[in-house]
């Protein structure tokens, strides 16, 4: 109902029908090519290739997703959270590279996007992207925390502006090498890199300042990066630390070599891992972006996550064949896209042509930028995505969702991203199992309560028994726990809800017994949706449960005052 409701509105749309705001999204678009620049240029550096390789990732995402659809604030591009996945991928296939040469193993990296692209085609058309759902918000944010330490850690060497030979390639080892780093520093390097990287955290903080949100603080930092590296001369130190973009940008870029590979026995299995790694990463990282860019639209748009997939597969191969990153959405460009005006996805295709000038004539002012301000970027990018702000905000939502957070954090720096997205899957199933069989134990009547293996199996099933439409009132009676598991099961009811209906009305009844953070919060967005179309959304029974915090979200569990009602 939510979807067809917002497409009767005067709300932006896509398409030819986005030309009337063409003015707001080409305003819009430059200023978030300027962000992509720098940006796009430093996480192909942090992947383990020259920059030019992830300026043509962002012009092929904004050529492309734009005729898709699926989103509409969302600038689609290579993603600092896939850098670190990248770069390992690269080492297992034979090898990475550095800013100015590409690694071995690249040939065979771009062949693993490809097939990457090929799986997320199928699973859109399959509609199941929705599947990404059940990765639970704790986990989500705790994989986006490892990755921004991995970037902090990983952009050291080029911060000091050190000059021999980096050894590491896991996360502690990196720690262990800081030290060595900082002695081997450069320092007209380092104090570049430390004075724009003390730059970007004072403009952060200044979150009061209105032209902030227009000018985002990586671009002032760029912008006085590269007059402090003119300044320190670093240009004339001999030892690349500028970037360095080649004459003809689009001439010579790598393609698949899926023969290569293919005679590769031995590389096999790290390219399949690479495969499901990337798929589960990019899919994830890719519809949480989605959605956390559709709460803060200002016309209150959907996106369409099959279509997002979609869009995504489309880009990745066509990426792919010129040599390019992954792209998903990023959410530093499409909170630029928002802060600066823009309307709908022709701001991306803007971003694209900006990109495609700078590079034909603007040449000589790109290779003016440090490679260490690149660093302090990512840098200030990875702190964002793990500061203690994040770790309190999770307290906050319970000490619960902190401990899950925790664990695959510390999961993943132990091991990869893959696994540590396991392992606090299974922590959280586990958890919401230990509070669901004690929520039951204490509400429910003895006769009435499941055995442990149908709520092992209600976890997983639609949490609906059954819905009905009294006049104007839509009525979903809930009699399963709801957990993010089979939370978009509901969401997909949501979905359809009767044209006619002039309110929704949700009762949990004493089964219901669970309802995680996750679900809570996704149920919460729905009703915020169903608010802007006047639809209110009433949850019955709710108030009934106990919630593991003060957050408004929280994991909330039955009592016995439920079972009595």
């Amino acid at each position: 109902m939510s979807t067809a409701t917002i497409a009767s509105r005067d709300v932006p749309q896509n398409g030819i029908a986005g030309f009337k705001h063409l003015r707001q999204d080409i305003l819009s678009g430059i200023v978030v090519s300027l962000v992509s620049l720098p940006l796009s240029s430093g996480i192909a550096i942090a992947s383990g290739v020259p920059p030019i390789y992830g300026l043509i990732s962002a012009i092929i995402a904004g050529l492309i997703f734009p005729f898709i659809g699926g989103a509409y604030m969302t600038i689609a591009g290579p993603a600092a959270g896939l850098a670190p996945a990248l770069l390992a991928i690269m080492i297992a296939l034979g090898g990475a590279g550095d800013s100015d040469h590409v690694g071995p193993g690249y040939q065979y990296l771009i062949v693993v996007i490809f097939m990457v692209g090929i799986v997320q085609i199928i699973l859109s058309l399959a509609k199941l992207a929705r599947f990404a759902a059940i990765i639970p918000v704790s986990v989500v944010e705790g994989m986006l925390a490892s990755i921004g330490l991995l970037i902090i850690v990983k952009q050291l060497p080029m911060f000091f502006g050190f000059t021999g030979k980096v050894h590491a390639h896991e996360f502690f080892a990196f720690v262990a090498d800081s030290p060595i780093y900082a002695r081997g520093m450069t320092v007209p390097v380092f104090a570049v890199s430390a004075a724009t990287l003390a730059l970007l955290l004072v403009l952060g903080s200044l979150k009061s300042l209105k032209w902030l949100k227009i000018v985002p603080p990586q671009l002032i930092a760029v912008i006085v990066g590269v007059g402090l590296g003119y300044m320190f001369s670093l240009g004339s130190l001999g030892s690349g630390f500028l970037i360095s973009l080649p004459k003809d940008p689009f001439h010579g870029m790598h393609t698949p070599d899926f023969g290569a590979l293919f005679a590769r026995q031995d590389l096999w299995y790290a390219a399949i891992l690479g495969v499901i790694t990337l798929t589960m990463i990019d899919g994830v990282e890719s519809l949480a972006t989605a959605m956390a860019i559709d709460r803060i639209d200002p016309f209150h748009r959907k996106s369409d996550a099959n279509r997002v997939l979609l869009g995504m597969g489309i880009c990745n191969i066509a990426s792919s064949l010129v040599g390019g990153l992954t792209i998903i959405p990023g959410g530093v460009k499409s909170k630029a896209n928002i802060a600066s005006g823009g309307r709908t996805l022709w701001a991306n295709f803007t971003n694209a042509i900006c990109l495609i000038l700078y590079l034909l004539v603007g040449r000589d002012l790109i290779n003016m930028i440090p490679k260490g301000v690149l660093a302090s970027v990512l840098i200030y990018t990875g702190w964002k995505m793990c500061e203690p702000l994040v770790w309190k905000h999770m307290a906050h939502i319970g000490k619960e969702q902190l401990g899950i957070f925790s664990l695959t954090v510390l999961a993943t720096l132990l091991t990869d991203l893959l696994w540590g997205i396991a392992i606090g899957v299974v922590a959280k199933y586990a958890l919401n199992m230990i509070l669901y069989r004690y929520a039951i134990a204490v509400a429910v009547p003895s006769a009435q309560q499941p055995s442990l293996w149908r709520s092992m199996l209600d976890f997983f099933r639609n949490p609906v028994l059954r819905r009905e439409l009294k006049g104007d009132e839509f009525h979903l009676y809930l009699d399963k726990p709801l957990v993010c598991f089979n939370s978009m099961q509901l969401s997909r009811e949501l979905d359809e809800v009767p044209a006619e209906a002039k309110s929704v009305f949700v009762h949990l009844d004493c089964l219901v017994g669970l309802i995680d953070h996750t679900s809570h919060e996704n149920l919460m967005h729905v009703a915020k949706e169903f608010s802007h179309n006047q639809v209110p959304v009433t949850i019955i029974g709710l108030d009934r449960m106990r919630g593991l915090s003060e957050y408004h979200a929280c994991t909330h569990v039955a009592t016995p005052a439920l079972a009595a009602a």
